[in-house]
C-alpha cells in the first residue's frame, strides 16, 4: 500500500516537472527561437498532447492500485456530483476560446500595451473567475463520488501544484496586461464565482 503510493507520488511529480519546464517563459523563448512563427499554432497541442501522454502512467497506476475504499456517495448526490464534474470539463476548452490572446506565446513573452500583447478583453467565462482552469479542476476531482485513499493523496497534491501554478500564471498575466490585469484581480474571484476578486 505505502509502496504503491509513492510509485504514485513519484509519478504526479514528474509530471509536474515536465508540465511546468514546458510552460516556462524560457522553454517557451526556446520554442520561438526553434519553431519561428509557427510556435503560437504548434506549441499548445504538443503541450497539450506531451501533457496527456505524461498524466497516463499515472491514471493508469491509479486504475490499478485505488488503495482502500474511504467513501462512495450514494445516488442521487452521486449523479449530481458527475453532473458537476461534466459542466466542469467544458468549462475549460471554452475559456481556451473566450481569452486566446492569454495562451499565445509571442503574447505571453511581450511587455503590456504592446501590439504583440494583446488586449486583455474580458468576456465569457472570464467575467465570473480569473482562472476557470483551476476552478475546473477541483470541482472534478473533488466531485469524484467514490474516494480511494491513493486518490486522496494525489488530489490533495495536484490541488496544490495546481493553486501555486494559478499564481504563477497571474504575476505573468501582470507582466503581460499590466495595470489593466491588475484591476480585473480587484473585480473578479481568482476561483470563486460572484465573489469580489482579491490577490
Amino acid at each position: 500500500m505505502v509502496s504503491s503510493t509513492i510509485i504514485l507520488v513519484f509519478c504526479l511529480a514528474a509530471f509536474a516537472a515536465i508540465h511546468s519546464l514546458m510552460a516556462s517563459l524560457p522553454f517557451k523563448r526556446l520554442a520561438m527561437r526553434v519553431l519561428g512563427s509557427r510556435a503560437d499554432r504548434l506549441y499548445l497541442p504538443l503541450f497539450n498532447l506531451i501533457s496527456v501522454l505524461t498524466i497516463l502512467p499515472l491514471a493508469y497506476l491509479l486504475y490499478k492500485n485505488p488503495g482502500p475504499i474511504l467513501y462512495i456517495i450514494p445516488s442521487p448526490w452521486r449523479w449530481l456530483m458527475i453532473g458537476g464534474q461534466l459542466i466542469a470539463a467544458v468549462v475549460a476548452p471554452r475559456a481556451l476560446l473566450d481569452a486566446p490572446n492569454r495562451f499565445k506565446i509571442r503574447s505571453q513573452l511581450s511587455a503590456p500595451k504592446t501590439p504583440e500583447a494583446g488586449p486583455l478583453n474580458i468576456r465569457g467565462i472570464y467575467r465570473w473567475v480569473r482562472d476557470p482552469f483551476l476552478l475546473s479542476g477541483l470541482v472534478i476531482m473533488w466531485l469524484t463520488p467514490v474516494m480511494t485513499v491513493n486518490l486522496l493523496v494525489i488530489y490533495i497534491l495536484t490541488t496544490v501544484y495546481l493553486c501555486l501554478g494559478s499564481l504563477h500564471w497571474e504575476k505573468r498575466l501582470v507582466s503581460q496586461f499590466g495595470d489593466e490585469y491588475r484591476e480585473y484581480q480587484q473585480r473578479v474571484h481568482r476561483i470563486i464565482p460572484l465573489l469580489r476578486g482579491h490577490y
